[in-house]
């Protein structure tokens, strides 16, 4: 039996990277997973991966940005498969400029509308129902939510805006069963860096410089922490951000 046996999960972002895998991942371990994207041929991908794997999962297009939107989901999916008992905040975007450039305005917009209020949309249309069912949370900061890395203060005030929204909500939520945590990936090769990090071969190895472990991290690497605060090996664990970076933050 698995660990998520009999939770109907929610994963944002789960078109790709470390969503996809904590997606895939909780379907091995026993739940009915719902993959939310803006990419809606993402999300279609991985619902299909989920289910050639034997598991449960389905597919639907989310943009976290459009609170509406978020509140119709929440209601379509109560409507179809009953409430939900996870949600993973999982979408996010990362924009790399000085505060000088350009794109900063629009930078901080869309880094702000996605990465901080995409957050509060999903917890806000979803809260009922993870409060009916004494649910989990799980939130995607970074180890930018500790520390900044170059050319990056949007992304830096996003992430540490995941830590401290994870620790309100812990304990405003905690008095109705619903544990909230979050995990901080450090250099994880997804397609969200790719352009940013893994073909700037400066940038890369400033990262790497930082990895007492000696290797960048997979999607694999941040499933085993998603799957322990959403089970009930964590049941005595809130409002705490689990670092998962390889050693990053010791140096």
């Amino acid at each position: 039996m698995g660990l998520l046996e009999g939770h109907l999960a929610v994963v944002t972002g789960g078109g790709s990277g470390i969503g996809q895998a904590i997606a895939e991942g909780y379907a091995r371990e026993g739940a009915a997973v719902i993959v939310g994207d803006v990419n809606a041929k993402g999300a279609a991908e991985t619902a299909r991966r989920i289910a050639a794997a034997g598991g449960v999962g389905h597919a639907l297009a989310l943009d976290v940005t459009d609170l509406q939107g978020c509140q119709a989901t929440a209601r379509k999916i109560e409507a179809e498969h009953g409430p939900i008992s996870i949600l993973v905040n999982n979408a996010g975007i990362v924009r790399r400029a000085t505060i000088d450039s350009a794109t900063a305005i629009d930078d901080w917009n869309d880094t702000v509308a996605v990465n901080i209020t995409g957050l509060f949309n999903c917890v806000h249309s979803f809260q009922d129902q993870l409060k009916a069912r004494k649910g989990r949370i799980v939130n995607i900061g970074s180890i930018q939510s500790f520390v900044h890395t170059p050319n990056s203060v949007a992304y830096t005030t996003s992430k540490g805006a995941v830590k401290n929204f994870t620790v309100g909500l812990a304990a405003e939520l905690a008095p109705y069963g619903v544990r909230v945590n979050a995990i901080g990936p450090g250099l994880i090769f997804t397609p969200l860096n790719e352009a940013g990090i893994q073909k700037q071969p400066e940038m890369l190895e400033r990262f790497m410089r930082h990895i007492p472990m000696g290797r960048p991290g997979t999607p694999a690497d941040i499933v085993g922490p998603a799957i322990f605060l959403a089970s009930d090996m964590s049941q005595y664990v809130t409002g705490v951000l689990v670092p998962s970076d390889g050693g990053y933050l010791t140096i």
